[in-house]
């Protein structure tokens, strides 16, 4: 019997400053996806919420704290069914309130961008529609 691989939720977080720019993240050149900016974030680990995790891994990421309770849920993106991967969740939160001054990871890159900036990133398939959707919401609350 053929066992499914198991759905991957992997949470991404949408830093915003008080100029509504967003911090992204450019991946070190050796990882998958390697020079393409991103979400940061990571994968919700076993028993782990997707707001622990995403606090987690910020702190790890960026050397900031956030707490779940300044997170806004805003979109989601999925990898389509049955193309021989594992199934993945993307969860993109925004929040405006932190602690610290984000430092990148080594051999990764961090830039503040305005909307318009964001969507001309190169960037991994599933942070292309949430660039997107956050950049129809920045709009809409001008």
């Amino acid at each position: 019997m053929e066992t499914k691989p198991t759905l991957l939720v992997v949470v991404a977080l949408a830093l915003l400053d008080t100029s509504d720019r967003v911090l992204m993240q450019r991946r070190p050149e050796t990882r998958a996806h390697g020079g393409l900016w991103e979400f940061p974030g990571g994968k919700v680990e076993p028993g782990e919420g997707p707001a622990a995790a995403l606090v987690r891994e910020i702190s790890e990421e960026l050397s900031v704290t956030i707490r779940a309770a300044d997170m806004v849920p805003l979109m989601f993106a999925a990898n389509p069914e049955g193309e021989g991967a594992r199934p993945l969740v993307l969860l993109l939160y925004t929040c405006r309130c932190w602690e610290g001054t984000p430092v990148p990871e080594p051999g990764s890159e961090l830039q503040w961008l305005n909307a318009e900036a964001l969507v001309a990133l190169p960037m991994p398939p599933l942070d292309v529609p949430l660039a997107a959707a956050l950049q129809r919401h920045l709009k809409n609350l001008h």
